[in-house]
């Protein structure tokens, strides 16, 4: 508990990272003597911002409600699934999303699809960017609902303004009538205003036969399509690959 006035006081205006720094200087006593009034207080203001930093990041990933715990410095390059070290690096970079252009990803089940989003979305998350992940359909399922209680037009909004949208598992079935005037007004809503990641088991070039209606099809895919990267996974799957080292690993210790 912090007892000092002066951290009490910078407790109560909101520096509770400095508050906290304070105290800690004052209780390391000559570890700090040394330095000057302007040294200790680079300190202090170093820790602050250190503690704010923290808490918007955790406020960004808690609001992203990413599918995975992951991070671009642990995607693995040596793994034969098309992984280019050029292109992720130019992902990772993330200059992409600030022209507001849009990322598809496509490969077999099993590849990593979702991990890399997610990863590409917290390294996002980390760079201060307003990032949201959705399964595809529990995102229309989200919409019918909002549409049912009068929300429909806000959710349309609040993803208009996320600056990375993570739309996985696309393609599982044809979209519905409903799913297709959804997924347009959110895709022209965006348009030249934030990226799109989208994650799909099917080529793009089927991606026509999953929407459904030609007309719809063609604006959705134009809107989407045109200014996208495309990361191309292929290879065995990984998820089988870890529970054939996992079995190992059991018959190993056994």
């Amino acid at each position: 508990m912090l007892t000092h006035p002066t951290c009490d006081r910078l407790e109560a205006i909101g520096l509770s990272g400095m508050a906290q720094a304070l105290h800690e200087q004052r209780r390391a006593g000559a570890m700090f003597e040394s330095l000057s009034f302007e040294e200790r207080l680079g300190l202090l203001v170093d820790r602050e911002a250190a503690e704010r930093d923290a808490k918007r990041l955790a406020t960004r990933l808690r609001f992203a409600a990413l599918r995975h715990t992951a991070c671009v410095e642990d995607i693995d390059m040596r793994s034969p699934r098309g992984i280019d070290a050029g292109v992720m690096a130019h992902l990772i970079d993330g200059g992409w999303i600030n022209r507001h252009e849009n990322l598809l990803i496509t490969g077999p089940t099993g590849l990593g699809k979702s991990w890399i989003a997610c990863a590409l979305g917290n390294k996002a998350c980390r760079d201060d960017r307003r990032v949201v992940y959705h399964r595809v359909p529990r995102l229309f399922q989200m919409l019918a609902i909002a549409r049912g209680d009068g929300r429909h037009a806000r959710v349309l909004k609040a993803i208009e303004r996320t600056e990375l949208l993570i739309l996985d598992d696309w393609g599982l079935s044809v979209l519905t009538p409903t799913e297709r005037r959804d997924l347009l007004e959110i895709l022209d809503d965006r348009q030249g205003r934030g990226s799109t990641i989208v994650t799909s088991q099917l080529p793009v070039d089927q991606w026509f036969e999953v929407i459904g209606d030609p007309t719809l099809a063609d604006a959705i895919l134009d809107r989407l399509v045109h200014n996208a990267h495309r990361l191309t996974l292929s290879g065995d799957s990984m998820r089988r690959k870890m529970r054939t080292l996992k079995t190992l690993d059991q018959g190993v210790a056994t």
